[in-house]
């Protein structure tokens, strides 16, 4: 039997890569991705490389960014469009990240990142664009909390924020406005101010991996002194991370 989906924003589109990748008769049509069997009763054995998850390279991405000189280089992670969105941010906000290497595995595109540091700026994340970086806009706040005093950086529509492992909306906001940045969140958007105060202050995770490592990564500027209320939960996610950190900040 044919199934056909259709979503108001592209979503991440690792299994539909996949079913084309093994020829099991996925395909767009009018907008809509559209399933229709092949007689193929199961799926076909096969070997998959599996690359490295883009939103754990973002927190390593971002500490890059606001390292005060140098290059990082990581290896082997997946580029998919879908869930690429913070680099294009990351572009409009004066930092450029390089996708060298580029090749495919099993439908996926995959690269190595070069980052490096750069002066940040202010501005604007569409709702449209939104699908494409969720994940990532706890890092991508604090990055923004980095650009010239005065400049804003605007979240539109990212409600969805409430309804994670924490409530991220509130939280990223309170834990901003609690190092010293200028922070709202006004219905479902995120108003972020720069600020070139090192920031200062208790940052309560809530037990969420990604609201740990974003404000981790804000701790690595010169003269900062952010305290996590708990590191645990990062091993949800990326076990590792902390360990990471530091050797990068060795560099």
């Amino acid at each position: 039997m044919a199934v056909t989906i259709r979503e108001p924003y592209r979503s991440r589109d690792h299994t539909e890569r996949l079913f084309v990748h093994l020829g099991l008769g996925l395909h767009e049509r009018g907008g809509a991705l559209v399933y229709e069997p092949t007689g193929r009763a199961v799926v076909p054995p096969f070997h998959l490389s599996i690359p490295g998850d883009a939103s754990s390279a973002a927190f390593l991405v971002a500490a890059a960014v606001l390292a005060e000189g140098g290059e990082l280089a990581i290896e082997n992670v997946g580029v998919n469009p879908t869930r690429t969105g913070f680099l294009v941010v990351l572009g409009r906000m004066g930092a450029r990240v390089e996708r060298v290497n580029l090749r495919d595995e099993g439908g996926e595109p995959v690269a190595d990142l070069l980052a490096r540091p750069a002066a940040l700026r202010g501005t604007e994340v569409s709702a449209a664009e939104v699908p494409t970086l969720v994940d990532e806009i706890p890092v991508l706040a604090v990055l923004a909390s980095r650009a010239p005093e005065g400049s804003e950086t605007v979240f539109r529509e990212v409600g969805e924020l409430r309804v994670k492992e924490s409530n991220r909306l509130e939280l990223i906001a309170a834990n901003l406005r609690a190092v010293g940045v200028e922070a709202e969140a006004r219905g479902n958007d995120l108003f972020v101010c720069g600020t070139t105060r090192p920031p200062s202050g208790r940052v309560e995770t809530a037990r969420d991996h990604r609201l740990a490592m974003a404000f981790a990564v804000l701790g690595t500027l010169p003269g900062a002194d952010v305290r996590l209320s708990e590191r645990a939960s990062v091993a949800i996610s990326y076990p590792r991370f902390f360990a990471d950190l530091r050797r990068i900040g060795h560099q």
